[in-house]
């Protein structure tokens, strides 16, 4: 909690109530979701809208692949909230799902045990790697002599 006080003009920081939480980022091509995960009772907001009415509709099992994938009893003791911003839809969509999966992974580790970290840990990984390591690829910028990174203009005879 803050604590103000107005005839100095300055903020304390005061731990008046320890919230165990952890903060994880997850990312795809230019798109950056941040997981605030906390303890609370299972409900999981992507930019304050909840997970269950994600856009695209088409994309929305891929967002909520980690809480099928682990169960609804592993997110039932945590609050996650998901900033997500840059990117297009798809990206966003991996980006959010990553956020996701890493953030569960530390909360675990970090307040709970590390069996059960190892555990869901093994469940994202075997499942797909992307959950929980970023993907390195960019696009390739355009050079001269071409319309595009490799492709060079076609030639003419005549």
């Amino acid at each position: 909690a803050v604590v103000s006080t107005q005839s100095t003009g300055y903020f304390i920081q005061t731990n008046l109530s320890m919230v165990q939480s952890v903060q994880v980022f997850g990312r795809k091509k230019t798109a950056t979701a941040v997981a605030y995960t906390k303890e609370g009772n299972g409900m999981i907001k992507v930019n304050g809208v909840p997970i269950d009415l994600i856009q695209p509709a088409t994309l929305r099992y891929k967002v909520l692949e980690p809480v099928l994938l682990l169960g609804k009893r592993r997110f039932e003791g945590v609050d996650v909230r998901i900033r997500c911003r840059g990117g297009g839809a798809t990206a966003r969509v991996y980006a959010i799902r990553q956020a996701l999966s890493k953030s569960l992974v530390a909360y675990y580790q970090k307040f709970v045990d590390e069996t059960s970290k190892k555990e869901i840990k093994d469940i994202l990984m075997n499942y797909d790697k992307s959950m929980l390591v970023a993907d390195p690829r960019r696009c390739e910028p355009k050079k001269f002599g071409g319309p595009g990174a490799r492709a060079k203009y076609q030639k003419s005879y005549r």
